[in-house]
Formats: structure tokens, C-alpha cells, sequence
């Protein structure tokens, strides 16, 4: 039973993207390096998210030791799992990762601790867990088996819920009830749809209808394309979209696309469409830098050192503005929302720690956030309050995080069920032919 029963040794990528990461290997042993230790204690002061994940991971290593001495093993809480301990620096007899690679990394030593344990259990097989693709790559030509953190990621990413669905087998009946444009009852169980609810392309010969299934109501609604604060969309994807942007029982959205099919447009303009329902209309990112410094290292107050990151958010509301360029009132209307912080453009780290009650929240480039975070935000929801997130799963700038793993493609496999919550993917890209022709060929 032992022998059958593997040793996970975890990197600290692993626990900064999940805290609770030990308690998901079922029966199996965990052990961590005592450099994590020392890499978490360095990362456990800040607001960020990974500042949280590590306090947190520091408090449950406390609550497991008790009076125990953590270098050797301890029960994990729970009668299927295995145990816990603390790997002290070692130096294997083959293979010395810091003799190979150099001594000044800690995943360097990390290696060598696992390489340690393994030849102390040579009956046993031992496990790298890494979010660092390069250190599993050492570690596996070391001999020493490596893999990805697995929990929380999508299997399929290809068959990832889009929202809609194309039917062809319309009723005369449905589609003289849609040709009227109101609501029509649907047996849902009959329509076969996928998700509490549903976008559809129907069809019937020459004719198309986009609807909407709504679980709730058990409706099929048709879609207006009609222009919204006079953005009309281009495309049934875009005007699926601005349908969930815009239906009150829908409290949660979730955009995903390619660069140019209008995400963060089509957003904007639905909260501008409804600003006086909400208190204030949010719109942030998260603050991912493209070199190796952090805003830290930058000139100017916090505003100076944020607004290039935001820079993409300002374009789509001048955009915006463009379109009233013969209204001068709504201009102004515009203007004074900013002034007087009606509409705030805000780095999610701002923000967080906060009640959003009665807030039209846009999250853009959520790809980049990790499942814990998307929850974090969501679970700040209070009364009257809608969040939407855009991204586009295949533009990842976040170290550790990919197509699979990220807190946007873990938002739509995991909530596309419930009847508060609408995604949709759009498709064609609608910024310009050059832009297009860089998305399908390059």
C-alpha cells in the first residue's frame, strides 16, 4: 500500500496559484522544500494575490504542526488523505542540480530536495509539481518525473462552452411565434441545450432568428441588433453579447475572444446604456507588466505609473465619445461621469477589499487572472451589482498561467450552469481587415 502511494513534492508556482494545493492529492504524500518556506515569507507581506495565497499557505502549515515537528511526516486533515512533511536542503549522490545549474536559485535547491527524497524512497515514485514549465524541464532531464499542477484545470480547451449553438430543425410553429419578437415558452428539456443559458442561431430555410433561452423563464426571447449607446454590433456574436450585457437577470457575463471582436467595447457601451441603474460603473484590469519591472520602477505618482496598462480601456471609451461628436451634451454628460468618478478606470489591485454593491463591474484581460482570483472578485458581489469579464483565453501574459488554467476558462466550464450567469465567444474580429488578416495568418 506505501509503495503504491506517491510522493508530490510542491514548488512554490504551485502554492501561490492555490494555497489549499496539499489537500488535493487524495491518498498521496506531499512534501515542500524548506526553500518555499523561505520564498513564501518573502512573498507574505502586500495586497496582491499571491501575498494572500502565501499567508494563507504559511497558516495551514501552522495549523497541521501544532506541537508536531514538520520534518517528518504529519497527517493531513482527513482519513483518505496522506501525509505532510518539510524537506530540509539535501545533496543527492547523482545528479546535483546546483552543481549542474548553479547554486544561486532556489529552484535549484528545490530540485535537489526532491532528488534527495527520492533516493531516501526508492521503493516509491516521486513527483515535481511545478507551474514553471523551465523547472519541470530541468527537473525531467535530471531523471526526475515532473508535472503540471493539474487541479482547476480545463481538459478540453477546444470544447470549451461558447454560449451558442446553431439549429436547423425549427418548428412552423416557433417560427411564427419568433417572427412576432416577443418571448416564447420552451420546454428546455426538449430544446436539448447546453448550459443554464443559451444563445441561438435558428434556422428554417432562408430565414434566421438569434435567440435567447433563458432557464429561469424557460423562454426563448429573440435578439435585437439594434445599437446600443450607439455601438450597433456587427456580427449575432456581438449582439448575443450586448443581449446578456443588458438583461437585468443576468448577473454575471463572461466575454472571450481574439484581439478586435469588440470584448471590451461592447461592455462599455452596455454599462454606459444602463448607468443610471447602477451606483458606478468599474471598469479595471489587472496590472500585468511586459518586461521585467514592476510599475514600482517606474516614474510618477500611481495614476502616471497605471495609466499605460489602462491605455486599451481609454481607447474604447474615446471610441465611444467619437460617436457623439455631433452631440455635445452627451459629451459633456461624458466627461462629467469621469470627473466625478461615475465611471472609474481602475488597476484591479485598487480595488480590492471592497463591497461592490449596486456596481456595473468590467473585468478586462481576465485570462490573466487565476481561478482563486475570479472567485475573490465575485464573492465581493453585494445587491444590485453585475460583473463582466473579457479576455481572450490564448493571450496569456501571466507567468505560471495558460489556456487551461486560467481563471477565465475555469469561470466558463465551471458556472455555464447556473441561471444567473451568460457567456458568449466571439469569433470575428471587427477592428479592421489588417487586424483580421494578423488573427488568421500570422
Amino acid at each position: 500500500m506505501t509503495a503504491s502511494r506517491k510522493i508530490f513534492v510542491l514548488d512554490t508556482s504551485v502554492i501561490l496559484y492555490d494555497h489549499n494545493a496539499l489537500n488535493n492529492f487524495q491518498e498521496h504524500d506531499v512534501a515542500v522544500p524548506i526553500q518555499v518556506l523561505e520564498e513564501l515569507d518573502n512573498m507574505k507581506g502586500g495586497n496582491e494575490t499571491r501575498n494572500f495565497e502565501a499567508r494563507s499557505f504559511i497558516r495551514l502549515i501552522d495549523g497541521l504542526s501544532k506541537k508536531k515537528l514538520i520534518n517528518q511526516w504529519v497527517h493531513l486533515n482527513g482519513q483518505s488523505k496522506g501525509k505532510f512533511r518539510v524537506i530540509l536542503s539535501g545533496k543527492p549522490q547523482r545528479n546535483d542540480a546546483a552543481e549542474i545549474f548553479g547554486n544561486e536559485k532556489y529552484d535549484h535547491q528545490i530540485i535537489n530536495a526532491a532528488l534527495t527524497l527520492m533516493e531516501e524512497n526508492p521503493a516509491r515514485k516521486v513527483v515535481l509539481v511545478s507551474k514553471d514549465i523551465c523547472l519541470r524541464l530541468k527537473a525531467k532531464a535530471l531523471n526526475l518525473p515532473a508535472e503540471d499542477y493539474e487541479t482547476g484545470k480545463i481538459k478540453n480547451v477546444d470544447e470549451l462552452y461558447t454560449g451558442k449553438t446553431v439549429r436547423k430543425d425549427l418548428t412552423d410553429e416557433l417560427v411564427e411565434a419568433l417572427k412576432n419578437r416577443a418571448p416564447v415558452a420552451v420546454d428546455g428539456t426538449s430544446f436539448n441545450h447546453i448550459g443554464a443559458n443559451q444563445f441561438y442561431v435558428l434556422k428554417r430555410g432562408r430565414k434566421t432568428f438569434n435567440a435567447f433561452y433563458h432557464k429561469s423563464t424557460q423562454t426563448l426571447a429573440p435578439v435585437s441588433t439594434a445599437p446600443v449607446f450607439r455601438i450597433k454590433p456587427r456580427n449575432p456574436e456581438q449582439a448575443f453579447a450586448l443581449h446578456a450585457l443588458l438583461d437585468p437577470a443576468i448577473r454575471l457575463v463572461s466575454i472571450q475572444g481574439n484581439a478586435g471582436t469588440g470584448k471590451t467595447l461592447l461592455a462599455l457601451a452596455s454599462a454606459l446604456e444602463q448607468r443610471k441603474n447602477y451606483r458606478q460603473i468599474y471598469i479595471t484590469r489587472p496590472v500585468i507588466p511586459l518586461s521585467n519591472k514592476e510599475i514600482g520602477f517606474l516614474p510618477g505618482d500611481a495614476k502616471s505609473k497605471t495609466d499605460p496598462f489602462l491605455a486599451p480601456i481609454w481607447d474604447n471609451l474615446r471610441f465611444i465619445k467619437e460617436q457623439y461628436a455631433d452631440d455635445e451634451k452627451m459629451l459633456g454628460k461624458i466627461d462629467e461621469l469621469i470627473a466625478t468618478e461615475k465611471i472609474a478606470i481602475t488597476p484591479l489591485a485598487f480595488i480590492r477589499g471592497r463591497t461592490l454593491t449596486k456596481i456595473f463591474f468590467i473585468v478586462d484581460e481576465a485570462q490573466n487572472l487565476t481561478p482563486h482570483e475570479i472567485k475573490t472578485i465575485i464573492s465581493r458581489a453585494g445587491e444590485h451589482t453585475k460583473i463582466v469579464f473579457t479576455g481572450d483565453i490564448y493571450q496569456i501574459d501571466t507567468p505560471y498561467l495558460d489556456a487551461e488554467s486560467n481563471g477565465l476558462s475555469y469561470l466558463i466550464e465551471n458556472v455555464k450552469n447556473h441561471p444567473l450567469y451568460a457567456h458568449i465567444t466571439l469569433q470575428k474580429g471587427e477592428r479592421s481587415e489588417l487586424a483580421n488578416l494578423a488573427n488568421d495568418l500570422l
